[in-house]
């Protein structure tokens, strides 16, 4: 059983824009926090961005705050990271993930997704 599917990802020039999505078939508490994470090759997993359940507080790490943006619709049971000016330390592989709390800690994931590709030329 899968329970957050991503999508959206694909290869995009620097400067570029992609929208992700990850598609979610939990319920409750389990997506009270819901993020997204990122990892390049020979690099550990990192957190991008969180938001919490009501959709009303969102969080960013520095090397994204500005250029993306982390939303939700839960009547689609989706969360979306739309990411602008794009550059080539942007990809990896980006994961959804969820959690009653702190998203933002990979330890305190609860759930994962398989992961979408984004990779971003010069």
């Amino acid at each position: 059983q899968v329970e957050l599917v991503e999508s959206g990802g694909e290869s995009v020039q620097s400067g570029g824009s992609l929208r992700l999505s990850c598609a979610s078939s939990l319920a409750g508490s389990d997506t009270n926090c819901m993020a997204w994470f990122r990892q390049a090759p020979s690099k550990e997993r990192e957190w991008v961005a969180s938001i919490s359940g009501g959709g009303r507080r969102q969080h960013y790490a520095d090397s994204v705050k500005g250029r993306f943006i982390i939303s939700r619709r839960n009547s689609l049971n989706t969360v979306y990271l739309e990411m602008n000016a794009l550059s080539p330390d942007d990809s990896g592989m980006y994961y959804c993930a969820a959690s009653p709390s702190k998203c933002n800690i990979t330890d305190r994931v609860r759930y994962w997704g398989q992961g979408t590709q984004v990779t971003v030329s010069t």
